[in-house]
């Protein structure tokens, strides 16, 4: 599988990015999977479904199965996994896109804008390769690439040597 982040700061356009990528890259011929970082406690079950009695019961995991779709469920014990460690638990993909995990060293497009008023990532970071922006960045060393055009973001990404992961 090959590997490729979208980082940038809260408010950059990081998942409206990704989901006008996730069916270019569809229509292109690949299967993509996505990771997605959350900074806060989220859960995905409900207070009283059957699945979160039988996690609020002690279940370390919990797979919850029906035609269209399963959920695997894994309660933490206080540590975030590595981004290394969920990977190892997707089902083999031509790419994944991950959304966060800005500090792993994997390859990555900076969302940028700067109407934000946050600074750049980028500078002094060799994981990120390539700069995506509604404008051009100033002293930008590295590939930049059209917000406005997704098209052209998901023929960039297709012609890269991104490393596989194991």
């Amino acid at each position: 599988m090959r590997l490729l982040g979208i980082t940038g700061w809260s408010g950059s356009g990081k998942t409206t990015l990704l989901t006008a990528l996730l069916p270019l890259l569809a229509a292109r011929g690949l299967s993509v999977s996505t990771v997605k970082h959350a900074h806060h406690d989220f859960d995905l079950d409900q207070p009283g479904k059957d699945s979160w009695r039988h996690r609020a019961a002690g279940a370390q995991e919990v797979l919850i199965a029906g035609a269209r779709r399963w959920a695997l469920l894994h309660e933490n014990a206080g540590d975030e996994p590595d981004l290394d460690a969920l990977l190892a638990r997707l089902a083999p993909v031509d790419l994944v896109l991950v959304e966060g995990f800005k500090a792993s060293p994997h390859a990555k497009i900076e969302v940028h804008r700067a109407s934000l008023g946050k600074p750049p990532i980028w500078p002094g970071r060799a994981d990120i390769v390539a700069v995506a922006s509604d404008t051009t960045p100033a002293g930008c060393d590295r590939a930049c690439l059209d917000l406005a055009r997704p098209a052209t973001i998901a023929d960039w990404i297709i012609a890269q040597p991104l490393p596989a992961q194991a």
